[in-house]
């Protein structure tokens, strides 16, 4: 029976709708690009998409990425570049792709090459990696990372002393005084390494990651997490207005259950007159009965449950001056003060500099983790341990990317 005409107009991509409505994420979608039929739909989605590829530099970019991305996936995905990588090969068919409309085309089935299913799911996959790249480079404030780490630490740094081979943080006024086992940063995650946490997320995008910048403070005692968070906070190192709630994670102290006990405490402080030994004993001793002995975490499904820390996710306003506005200042001045008739020092000062953004503020998150001597050790080692939690991630990314491959090739 004929198929009407008509029925192309109410053609609907179901997985386009649920990326669209339902929350789906892309780099779940078998097959979420439309159905392109030639070169010239290519280059209206790209265009869509931000990119203009008859501009050389932009086409060469974009290739650029194509080839990072191929060789990403052979690094930690297949067998070539991971042991414990798919036994599987990139097809001869990208190896002559020379144009990035045909990997497009070649993901839809309808490229001028001879391509099979298999050739599209391939294209599907290095697309969603592009993808995961172009993000990437894109984040505008990666160019002002060192600025950004710098200023974020600082404030740390400022309350940390050292009396011989102890750490302490100690307040301005001298008054308050935390013994700390060490204080750590975290460096600059790898670009690939980045690329790998960006597909495991189901939001996929650069601006999303909140641990680029990490800092961790192990103390002596678990009470004395509880004794780091109140510092923080008096000393405004942390403002607990710009915390994001939702990435606020305790697993190691039930609050609920110590809140009401630690008011009982403060009664038996008065009525027997504790000292402050005694008190901070007790403090301790508390901090120890309630302490939390299983966790999921409600926001990284690769945490371990027997992971112990407090940590949270704050956000610090960054300035940033900018360099060339300023040396384009002091030429404009050397011009106008030693040759003012000078054409170049006319077309110097005639120049509107309104456009040239002397300071940039944005916002710029960073994590905070919290943990004792006791509960590092067991976060270090066998399951919690970070290499672990790498390995998980690269797991979580491959299934993602590979799932429809592997159904089609009917692989387990």
């Amino acid at each position: 029976m004929k198929r009407p005409n008509y029925l192309e107009h109410y053609h609907l991509n179901w997985e386009t709708i649920d990326i669209m409505a339902s929350g789906a994420s892309s780099i779940d979608a078998k097959n979420y690009l439309k159905n392109f039929k030639n070169k010239d739909e290519v280059i209206d989605f790209l265009d869509g998409y931000g990119y203009d590829i008859s501009d050389p530099i932009q086409a060469a970019e974009m290739f650029g990425n194509f080839q990072e991305a191929i060789q990403f996936i052979k690094k930690y995905f297949l067998k070539e570049g991971n042991e414990e990588g798919l036994d599987l090969s990139i097809p001869n068919v990208f190896y002559t792709v020379t144009d990035i409309t045909d990997l497009l085309l070649i993901s839809t089935g309808n490229s001028e090459f001879q391509t099979s299913k298999e050739d599209s799911l391939w294209a599907s996959i290095i697309l969603k990696v592009m993808h995961t790249i172009l993000h990437l480079d894109k984040d505008l404030r990666y160019r002002y990372f060192p600025t950004i780490q710098t200023q974020i630490f600082d404030r740390f740094y400022k309350f940390l002393h050292r009396d011989g081979n102890d750490l302490f943080m100690v307040s301005d006024d001298n008054k308050f005084k935390i013994p700390l086992v060490e204080f750590e940063t975290k460096a600059k995650k790898t670009r690939d390494s980045i690329i790998i946490k960006l597909l495991h997320k189901k939001e996929n995008v650069a601006e999303e990651l909140f641990d680029r910048i990490g800092i961790r403070f192990i103390t002596h005692s678990k009470y004395d997490c509880l004794r780091v968070l109140k510092f923080l906070d008096q000393n405004h190192v942390i403002v607990v207005n710009n915390i994001k709630p939702s990435r606020s994670q305790n697993s190691l102290i039930d609050l609920t259950r110590m809140k009401s006990k630690y008011r009982s405490l403060i009664k038996e402080a008065i009525k027997d007159q504790l000292s402050e030994e005694e008190f901070s004993k007790k403090m301790e001793d508390l901090a120890f009965e309630n302490l939390l002995y299983s966790h999921k975490s409600k926001t990284n499904e690769h945490s371990s449950s027997q992971y112990r820390a407090i940590h949270f996710t704050s956000r610090q306003l960054i300035k940033y001056k900018n360099p060339f506005y300023q040396e384009f200042s002091k030429a404009r001045a050397f011009a106008k003060k030693n040759d003012p008739t000078n054409e170049i020092t006319k077309k110097l000062l005639s120049l509107d500099t309104g456009s040239i953004a002397k300071d940039v503020k944005f916002f710029y998150p960073f994590e905070v983790q919290i943990t004792d001597i006791e509960s590092h050790k067991e976060n270090t080692k066998g399951e919690a341990s970070h290499q672990e939690y790498k390995k998980s991630q690269l797991e979580s990314a491959k299934k993602r990317l590979f799932s429809a491959l592997l159904d089609y090739k009917k692989i387990s």
